[in-house]
């Protein structure tokens, strides 16, 4: 029976879901102390440079038909690659809790039943998008899609119809720092486009889809928040939809948004655990990754997100830039060798570079600096070595 491929108008449906969320309107309240211009300026940038880098990584798993983390294993090596697999689990189960509390948090304040009760909402339907499956979301993702359209078209008419923009005060971050920021959100995809763009039916058109439709997206939702922010002087969200009289249509916001985009959170661990051992069920792992969530959001409750982005970046950026010289440019594959030494050591300079290059102000970000450079560092440790493609 032939294998049952997602077609490029899926894929462009699920990174639509990935870029409408939440946390990516919490975050784009940071960019208002800039300025509308220099905040939607420095918005631009970082998404340009970080859906750039999403293609490539997608583009690498979409042609060798490979997740995530098994495309890690072609240049870390099969036990090297583990490591990676480990921490990209990690990040997605602390996700799928900031994502299941900041949901439930604002539908509480929309409907105060107790937000505990939304985790266990938000949480039950993010396990009914993983039991549906990837391959059989197509009708129910268009019409959950449609809607959240449709709903977020009448909230940013809400925010940017205010009368009377605030003014820009003085800057809490510096311009590189808002790029930083971001590039942070594409950058935390970076992990786990593969384990979609593997099942495109055509891998290249799928990937430019997929990035470009999320990086749309993802700027759409940075604006509704700074937005939200300078044009009404007001960052929390369901406070906004509470006094415009969105009620149920802004719960609905909420609530589906948080779904559609935690659900890829929960549904890549379980495909990461599978690059563990083969004897793992995903599919199962993935549902034990949003109870978890679950219950994090419950008793952990995290809110400031953002030294986890920086984490996240520290880690993928140098690990992802790696993988697209190895690829793209040194045709190199590990094969069937337990380690890459060299590259785990390239990995490790750009991991330390990246912490370090955070203490810098650098106009761009620091993402792209660590990432050509580890990019360069890495091509001169191949070329020096010239190892044998297994």
């Amino acid at each position: 029976m032939k294998e049952k491929r997602t077609s490029v108008f899926e894929n462009g449906l699920i990174w639509f879901g990935a870029g409408v969320s939440i946390a990516e309107i919490i975050t784009g309240t940071y960019f208002a102390p800039l300025g509308f211009g220099k905040g939607l300026a420095a918005i631009l940038l970082g998404h340009l440079i970080g859906c750039v880098l999403l293609f490539l990584a997608g583009l690498i798993g979409g042609k060798a038909r490979k997740s995530a983390m098994e495309t890690v294993k072609s240049s870390f090596g099969q036990k090297g690659g583990l490591l990676f697999a480990l921490l990209n689990i990690l990040q997605l189960l602390g996700w799928t809790a900031i994502m299941i509390y900041d949901g439930a948090l604002a539908a509480n304040e929309i409907r105060g039943v107790g937000s505990w009760i939304w985790c266990l909402v938000i949480g039950g339907l993010i396990i009914l998008w993983i039991l549906i499956g990837i391959r059989n979301l197509g009708k129910v993702n268009t019409v959950a899609m449609a809607a959240l359209f449709l709903l977020t078209v009448v909230l940013s008419f809400v925010i940017f119809r205010g009368e009377g923009a605030a003014q820009a005060g003085e800057e809490a971050m510096s311009f590189g720092a808002a790029v930083e920021l971001s590039v942070a959100m594409p950058l935390s995809w970076l992990p786990l486009i593969s384990d979609y763009t593997r099942e495109a039916e055509k891998p290249v058109a799928a990937t430019a889809v997929s990035a470009l439709v999320y990086g749309l997206v993802s700027c759409w939702m940075y604006l509704i928040g700074m937005g939200a922010a300078i044009f009404t002087a007001e960052s929390d969200i369901a406070a906004i939809m509470v006094k415009a009289g969105l009620g149920v249509a802004g719960l609905l916001i909420i609530v589906f948004s948080t779904v559609t985009t935690t659900f890829l959170d929960a549904y890549s661990a379980g495909v990461s655990s599978e690059a563990l051992s083969r004897k793992i069920p995903g599919k199962w792992v993935a549902v034990g990754a949003a109870v978890v969530g679950i219950l994090a959001a419950v008793f952990w409750q995290p809110e400031d997100i953002t030294d986890f982005l920086y984490l996240i970046g520290s880690v993928f950026a140098p690990m992802i830039a790696i993988q697209i010289a190895d690829f793209f440019l040194l045709k190199y594959d590990a094969g069937e060798r337990a380690f890459s030494w060299d590259r785990l050591l390239v990995w490790l300079a750009g991991f330390v570079l990246y912490r370090w290059l955070m203490t810098l102000d650098i106009p761009v970000g620091n993402t792209l600096p660590d990432m050509l450079i580890t990019m360069l560092l890495c091509c001169a440790v191949g070329k020096l070595l010239r190892p044998k493609k297994a």
